[in-house]
């Protein structure tokens, strides 16, 4: 974890020497930040042989108002370093009567902190982008793809030209080939990025179409390929991806842009409510 590395390197240069306890911390986080960064200051210290108190002192004397700050930070750091295997470590160390009460807790959290978090006026600049797009392009791949489909198979009720690339046999650049000035591509990534969706994003900026970006932070590459950015919360309980909140904020989306569209949504509705009926789509409601 070079970042931590160095910022404990400079803390020493500047004459604040650490303390026995602190410098057995740091060693610790430096050593084996794939688990201390998602550890508790009290598993922290037990892990290390000092008292919980000693930890928080060491975030203090790194310069944040508490253990939690710090803990964020380091989070920040290391969350798209993080193997798939190093993630799975981490899963193993939960007891099995406790997985169902911590995975929800977490997706629970997620969202917590995303609303505690969200940046409004660029989620209302996302919209009207959305809204007054000529083609509108969405891109994710691998864990993200659901999300992508998601937001595609609603903005389709929306708009006539939506875009979503997913065939495996043509290159995404001939996918996206066409796009340019008036249209809007959202690229959604999380940890560990996906190096096409972000390749995708800055094909879309050389061609002068707006791009928005959906992740998990401000560290996000994402966020410089973006005009905006969202960020959702997807702190792990495993090597399973956390999509809740990102899930919760592209709902949030949807419902915003149909709302800047609800009377032309309202007639599309009525149609495939028709067509629904005419084709049998759905199962009907027994009438007896």
């Amino acid at each position: 974890m070079q970042d931590m590395a160095d910022l404990i390197h400079r803390l020493n240069q500047s004459g604040k020497r650490l303390s026995k306890g602190h410098r057995k911390i740091a060693d610790y986080i430096v050593q084996h930040y794939d688990k201390a960064v998602f550890m508790t200051a009290s598993t922290l210290g037990e892990s290390v042989g000092v008292s919980e108190s000693t930890v928080v002192r060491f975030a203090g004397a790194l310069g944040y108002e508490g253990y939690p700050q710090l803990q964020r930070a380091m989070q920040e750091l290391v969350r798209h370093r993080l193997t798939a295997s190093q993630r799975f470590e981490m899963a193993t160390e939960l007891r099995q009567e406790e997985v169902l009460q911590t995975v929800l807790r977490t997706d629970m959290q997620n969202i917590r902190s995303t609303i505690e978090g969200m940046d409004e006026k660029a989620f209302e600049s996302v919209v009207r982008r959305i809204v007054n797009a000529k083609s509108i392009y969405v891109v994710g791949v691998r864990s993200a793809s659901m999300l992508a489909n998601f937001l595609a198979y609603y903005l389709h009720f929306v708009f006539d030209d939506v875009h979503l690339p997913t065939d495996m046999s043509v290159d995404i650049f001939e996918q996206i080939s066409r796009i340019g000035p008036g249209d809007v591509l959202v690229g959604i990534s999380f940890p560990r990025y996906s190096r096409r969706t972000l390749e995708a994003m800055n094909f879309a900026r050389s061609r002068g179409a707006q791009v928005i970006g959906i992740s998990d932070g401000p560290m996000s590459p994402l966020v410089e390929a973006s005009d905006e950015c969202l960020i959702a919360s997807t702190d792990m309980a495993s090597f399973v991806d956390s999509l809740a909140a990102p899930l919760s904020l592209i709902n949030a989306l949807i419902v915003a842009i149909g709302l800047e569209r609800k009377e032309e949504l309202s007639d599309h509705f009525r149609q495939l409510e028709e067509i629904w009926q005419q084709n049998h789509i759905y199962l009907e409601r027994d009438k007896t």
